[in-house]
């Protein structure tokens, strides 16, 4: 943070940031939040929060690959770099000072010689060449908006002649030791030879043919001079023989680092038989272990033609277009989304009465997900993206029973009464910045555990960066337009580079969200659909993302025309079935629900009517001629005769047998179909035994005494204890109100512009009274602890002046703790012992005790 610099600009980077006016402030605040948490009290200690390592990592993480690039060339360029030289370590000298090429056969032969090089030369050669004309001016172009970049988020500090990058950064782009560098390039000379002996770096001085020096520190320069004239280094080379060139081609453009064989040998040149020890001689190539060397950096460099990468790219790739029909397109998106809404309906109608329960590690057991993936007929894996997709947006959750369960939660049944469309843009909503990643169900975390639907462990906060960046890069495209994942994943590395184990989570992760969005109906055969548009809409102005709510309801009204619409009749059959020719509108669905099977879905969905569908419609209250009431209202075809006697027949038998909580007993006016039952085999587990002549006690509980009955082709109903008959539905199990999710996040929020404004004020107002210049009065003089020290008479004197006059003042004042501060303030009122004055330190009008105030002193210049 206090790098030192030549000419006229600022000295540090909190000098810098002195001087940038509140706009550049805000800026900065804005691209990097995490200098906010907690405001910091001046811009001295903004200026050492922007240098700590977690911070400049971070924001070196959110840099494009160009910026990123700029980045690295500073790190390896000399502190301060002018503008002009990191032009050149950007787009080189244009002609390459030194050819390093060789003919195949030459280096094939001189392979063969060099055993020591072996290692050094099994990485093929990178041709080395004057960058493209075009690329060039491309990079020259990008240059300023790069450094600009880096300037606004506080990486970069100082004028065009002064250019710093801060240590921090320097530090994690280019280290000392290890290749770290994304330049490829590695330590430089005098990083190199730190360790070496004087007597040894005289040798390699001798054996370069410079002049000898007399101390290391001029060694070391005088190398580093060597390496980085270049007419000079071509002379050098020119005495090579051959495998030389070979051995540097191989090392140039990185990694710098090869192995070999005894690299810590001092070998002189007179004695040099291979070609690396021909460089080692001279200090082309440096020890860096007993079996590593290096190409040292200023070497490298000019082996480059001046350039700091091999290939700069100022523009992200480009995406080859697959153009698609746009109504094509937003019609299968409009399917898909009608899909998706209905197949999480049905998802909460197969756990209305209750989900399976809760693994002790939390989630899903893998039997219960296949046999919800069985009752959806579904894969397994999408059956968790549908699981997911509901938990996330708070539809079911844990029952926070003993014996904990997944159930809907009290939203769902919201949910289920909104249209299709509004249903839709809760669940792409809740998808879009949900962090639980549904992909990663099945696979094993770090210590080889499964990760289970719903369980724990499935938050990456990579997640929504990754869908909302992928489907804004299809936004970029011409409607109706697709991309392939290729081209989106090539576009996304250069729009934030990651290290490389986040870019594998990275490519799974755009797999899945194409696969999603699909799924969805966010896009359409790989387009993104026109109703999908408003969801991804980007940042406003100050970086903050649109309101959801409103992107919502206006997807919503997009969507809504494409969407088939709710029917309010089926077509009843002959062979018990109802035929849906469409979606039906929620009441008839949820009847229907109960009082027939689902037998198969598609464009039209197959209902089968059965004894146990019917009787299941009876348990819930409805009686034989409601039934056909109801199907008589909502049918376009008359009801089929079968169904009219499959009704009447199980309700003829509905309720003849009552079975309540003794620990259960049937009651039944039939004597002899009690008497029947008693002598029924299969009920000899029941524990039947008859107490009168319509009364029967049973050992079961009355759960597993109605069970079993109806599994011998009986229809009893529960009755309360007062008698009468208990009426279950089936929506009756439902979890108290549950929030969704928390999406984990990689970094507080992006604040708004009326926080930054605030906390930018409250920096300005602390940075004020830290720095301003204090002029104590000849008979004060301030005490060990720093504190101004003043009679009591002589502050009053001194504040009642400053209040007239409107002057700031500098005191020092205990608080009501034992708590002693310096502070500047701007006397407005004297009065009854207190003071009224802006504390310029707090940024806002403060009371102060007369007689809590240690001393006071005028200043040299008003911080007003």
């Amino acid at each position: 943070m206090t790098d030192g610099g030549r000419g006229t600009g600022p000295r540090s980077l909190a000098e810098d940031l002195r001087a940038r006016d509140d706009a550049a402030l805000a800026l900065l605040l804005r691209a990097r939040p995490d200098l906010l948490a907690p405001v910091p009290p001046d811009l001295t200690q903004l200026a050492t929060r922007a240098s700590t390592r977690s911070s400049v990592l971070r924001a070196l993480d959110r840099l494009d690959r160009f910026t990123h690039q700029v980045a690295e060339a500073l790190a390896v360029a000399p502190d301060p770099c002018p503008y002009e030289d990191l032009r050149a370590l950007m787009t080189g000298t244009g002609v390459l000072a030194v050819t390093i090429a060789e003919p195949a056969a030459a280096l094939a032969e001189s392979d063969a010689r060099d055993t020591a090089a072996a290692a050094v030369l099994a990485r093929p050669a990178v041709p080395a060449g004057p960058l493209p004309a075009e690329l060039a001016e491309a990079v020259a172009e990008g240059l300023p908006q790069a450094v600009h970049t880096l300037r606004v988020r506080g990486i970069v500090w100082g004028d065009e002649e002064t250019l710093h990058l801060v240590r921090t950064a320097r530090d994690l782009l280019a280290p000392s030791a290890g290749g770290g560098s994304g330049t490829g390039l590695g330590p430089s000379v005098g990083e190199a030879t730190a360790g070496m002996s004087p007597a040894r770096l005289q040798e390699i001085v001798a054996d370069a043919g410079l002049p000898a020096t007399h101390d290391p520190t001029s060694a070391v320069q005088a190398l580093g001079e060597l390496f980085t004239d270049a007419s000079r280094l071509a002379d050098l080379l020119a005495e090579a023989p051959e495998g030389v060139p070979g051995v540097l081609d191989r090392l140039v453009w990185g990694p710098p680092y090869g192995e070999v064989r005894d690299a810590g040998a001092a070998i002189r040149a007179a004695d040099a038989t291979t070609p690396v020890q021909w460089l080692l001689a001279r200090g082309l190539l440096l020890p860096a272990g007993a079996h590593t060397v290096l190409l040292p950096r200023e070497a490298a460099l000019a082996l480059r033609g001046g350039r700091a990468h091999r290939t700069p790219e100022p523009s992200p790739p480009a995406m080859t277009p697959v153009e698609r029909p746009e109504r094509t397109v937003d019609r299968t998106a409009a399917g898909q989304a009608f899909t998706a809404v209905r197949t999480v309906s049905e998802l909460l109608a197969e756990w209305q009465t209750g989900g399976p329960p809760v693994l002790r590690a939390g989630g899903l057991s893998v039997r219960d997900l296949k046999r919800t993936a069985a009752a959806l007929d579904l894969p397994e894996p999408e059956t968790a993206f549908w699981l997911e997709l509901a938990y996330g947006a708070g539809l079911i959750a844990t029952d926070g029973e003993v014996d904990e369960a997944y159930a809907p939660t009290p939203t769902a049944d919201e949910w289920l009464q909104a249209p299709a469309q509004r249903q839709w843009a809760v669940l792409v909503t809740a998808w879009l910045t949900a962090t639980r990643t549904p992909g990663l169900v099945g696979t094993r975390d770090a210590k080889g555990r499964a990760l289970s639907a719903l369980g724990p462990d499935l938050d990456r906060s990579l997640t929504p960066q990754v869908r909302r960046r992928a489907l804004r890069l299809l936004g970029e495209l011409p409607k109706g337009t697709a991309a392939s994942e290729e081209d989106l994943l090539a576009r996304l590395r250069w729009l934030r580079p990651l290290r490389p184990g986040a870019d594998a989570l990275r490519t799974d992760l755009l797999r899945w969200t194409l696969r999603d969005a699909e799924t969805l109906g966010l896009t359409g055969r790989g387009a993104l659909a026109a109703h999908a548009r408003p969801l991804i809409a980007p940042a406003g102005p100050d970086g903050r993302e649109h309101d959801a709510s409103a992107a919502a309801e206006q997807a919503a009204r997009l969507l809504a025309p494409l969407l088939p619409e709710p029917l309010d009749h089926v077509l009843l059959q002959a062979d018990l079935t109802a035929v849906a020719p469409g979606p039906l509108i929620s009441p008839l669905a949820e009847t229907l629900g109960v009082l027939a099977d689902v037998e198969s879905k598609g464009g039209a969905t197959v209902y089968r009517f059965t004894p146990d569908s019917v009787r299941r419609a009876l348990d819930a209250g409805r009686t034989a001629a409601e039934l056909r009431q109801f199907l008589t209202e909502h049918s376009r075809t008359p009801m089929p005769q079968p169904l009219s006697y499959l009704i009447d027949d199980v309700a003829r038998k509905h309720g003849v047998l009552r079975v309540g909580a003794a620990a259960a007993y049937l009651r039944c006016d039939d004597d002899a179909l009690l008497t029947e039952l008693l002598a029924d085999r299969r009920a000899a587990g029941l524990g039947l035994r008859r107490l009168a002549p319509t009364v029967v006690a049973a050992q079961a509980d009355p759960a597993t005494l109605l069970e079993r009955l109806r599994a011998m082709g009986l229809a009893p109903a529960a009755e309360s204890a007062d008698g009468d008959v208990l009426i279950t539905r089936p929506d009756a199990r439902r979890t108290p109100p549950r929030t969704p999710p928390v999406p984990v996040t990689d970094g507080p929020p992006t604040p708004d512009t009326a926080l930054l404004g605030l906390a930018v004020k409250a920096i300005r107002a602390g940075d004020r009274a830290a720095t301003a210049v204090r002029r104590t009065p000849a008979p004060a003089s301030p005490a060990a602890d720093g504190l101004p020290r003043t009679s009591t008479a002589e502050t009053l004197a001194t504040v009642q002046a400053a209040a007239l006059s409107g002057e700031s003042l500098w005191i020092g004042y205990v608080n009501a703790e034992g708590a002693a501060s310096q502070r500047v303030i701007a006397p407005v009122r004297v009065e009854g012992g207190y003071i009224t004055a802006y504390d310029h330190t707090s940024d806002e009008v403060r009371t102060f005790a007369l007689h809590r105030i240690t001393g006071v002193s005028a200043l040299a210049d008003d911080p007003a």
